[in-house]
């Protein structure tokens, strides 16, 4: 009887640094879901610590096991959104050759997305006003699908820098348009077919382009 109950014993100090770090990998999500809300709401500039712990239910001093301030947090959040946004329209375009169908379908999946999920939407827009997120975080995806386009003769632009400012500059302000509810319906499509225009596609073809059926991932 001895052996298993030491057995049972070390069986559950082993388990015990997994429950440790669950609890804390739980505490974590919890701080950055809680910052996410309130930057929708409000914005970067607006957030305090406090609101942060308050939002997310855990103590005051919870915060700093895992963050060094409010910056670190804001820049937690920017990091994870990005990621998770950019490996999503990776896996949706994974499988198109085309670098206009490419570029419009990433478009269109950031206009629907702030349709479908207004909390996303401003979360965007808020780290956007804070961060510049549109060129110094998405802009190196755009910014490779663009170089694609122009190497493979599809698109044409007179200066590839002001060209990532007006794809940027334009979506912000057509998520903006659609989060306030001024956007028509297919707001992405009509999205999608100006920036193509922009970067020298045929306005006869971008209308087709931005109009094919979204890839599925």
């Amino acid at each position: 009887m001895t052996a298993p109950t030491r057995a049972g014993t070390f069986s559950g100090m082993e388990k015990s640094p997994d429950r440790h770090v669950r609890r804390r990998e739980a505490t974590r999500a919890k701080l950055l879901e809680a910052t996410k809300a309130l930057i929708a709401r409000r914005g970067v500039d607006n957030l305090r610590i406090q609101e942060i712990t308050e939002e997310a239910d855990v103590g005051f001093g919870s915060f700093y096991n895992h963050f060094a301030g409010k910056e670190a947090i804001v820049e937690a959040v920017l990091a994870e959104t990005i990621a998770a946004q950019g490996a999503e329209i990776d896996a949706l375009t994974a499988h198109v050759e085309d670098p206009a169908e490419v570029l419009s379908a990433a478009s269109r999946s950031f206009v629907r997305r702030a349709r479908d999920d207004p909390d996303w939407g401003w979360l965007l827009l808020r780290l956007d006003a804070s961060h510049n997120v549109m060129l110094t975080a998405l802009g190196p995806y755009a910014r490779r699908d663009l170089r694609r386009g122009i190497k493979a003769g599809r698109f044409s632009v007179p200066h590839e820098l002001i060209a990532l400012y007006d794809m940027g500059g334009a979506l912000v302000a057509v998520m903006r348009a659609v989060l306030d509810g001024t956007a028509p319906r297919n707001a992405d499509v009509h999205h999608a077919e100006g920036i193509l225009r922009l970067l020298g596609i045929p306005a006869e073809e971008a209308a087709e382009v931005a109009r094919r059926p979204l890839p599925s991932a």
